[in-house]
């Protein structure tokens, strides 16, 4: 069973939950080898697992009441 939870991303339950954990224990900017072995583990693209990181900060500063496009030091 897969989910559309990225805009043009179809990715299953455990996708997800690599992404999401990744996101949550890890880092929300991932770069280099990080980003390669989240993209490893995930069995995701280096192109579609950056896609998905950069939709989820998206989300994260909306939820956060932050704009949606502008990063910050602290985010």
């Amino acid at each position: 069973m897969s989910s559309q939870s990225a805009e043009g991303l179809d990715l299953s339950e455990e996708q997800v939950k690599v992404l999401e954990d990744s996101f949550k224990k890890t880092t929300r900017h991932p770069e280099g080898m990080t980003l390669m072995l989240i993209a490893a583990e995930s069995g995701l693209s280096e192109e579609d697992t950056q896609k998905w990181f950069n939709l989820r900060n998206q989300q994260w500063r909306r939820e956060e009441g932050l704009p949606a496009e502008l990063g910050s030091v602290l985010d």
